[in-house]
């Protein structure tokens, strides 16, 4: 799988039980997964939404390369949390940080691994529909989370090719040859998400 997808994964159909699970309650498992080790944040309840989060996935057919491929830049952010603090000296911590940062990724895999995106974007406007009370439109928030959803993989890939490109050349030492290319990258990336909204006369400002 590409830097580009691996960070949140790309949906296939399936049969399992999480497949069918109508989307709100998939919403509300990955809020409990992904919030409750940040809010108790004790080892307990960090291997507790791990075992949630691999469990549900593999009970519904989802094999264990799919749940666990996530990119080589999230596998060194997370050694890099556990390094620091074991030599910290905090042991408990060392499990917890980078413990905690996983179950938030995996508790959001639980959605897109198993939901489409158009079914995911509809259920939350619907859920974002109460931000009409205070002017605001959730279909335009509703996209903006698209775009998010969108971006941050492919962001994290540019900087990747990057790495590629600079490694191949023999410059991956030089931190400008490295990033100048990924900074291109995504202001391009940018203007072209921007067309073409534009071209389709979004975002609308006003309330349906």
């Amino acid at each position: 799988m590409s830097a580009h997808t691996s960070l949140l994964g790309l949906y296939e159909p399936g049969d399992g039980w999480l497949f069918r699970l109508p989307v709100g309650w998939k919403y509300v498992l990955m809020l409990a997964v992904a919030l409750v080790p940040m809010a108790l944040w004790t080892w307990q309840a960090t291997a507790a939404a791990l075992v949630v989060a691999v469990a549900s996935m593999l009970t519904s057919g989802i094999a264990w390369r799919r749940i666990f491929a996530l990119g080589g830049y999230l596998w060194v952010l997370l050694g890099t949390l556990a390094a620091y603090q074991l030599i910290s000296t905090r042991l408990v911590l060392a499990f917890v940080s980078p413990g905690t940062v996983l179950a938030a990724v995996l508790a959001a895999r639980m959605l897109t691994l198993t939901t489409s995106t158009p079914v995911l974007l509809d259920a939350l406007t619907t859920g974002l529909r109460p931000l009409r009370l205070v002017r605001l439109n959730p279909d335009a928030a509703a996209l903006a989370v698209a775009l998010m959803i969108r971006s941050i993989p492919f962001l994290a890939g540019s900087v990747a090719d990057a790495r590629d490109a600079a490694r191949a050349r023999g410059v991956d030492r030089n931190p400008a040859l490295l990033l100048t290319p990924a900074v291109v990258g995504a202001v391009a990336y940018a203007q072209r998400t921007g067309e073409a909204l534009h071209a389709r006369g979004l975002p609308g400002d006003a309330l349906p």
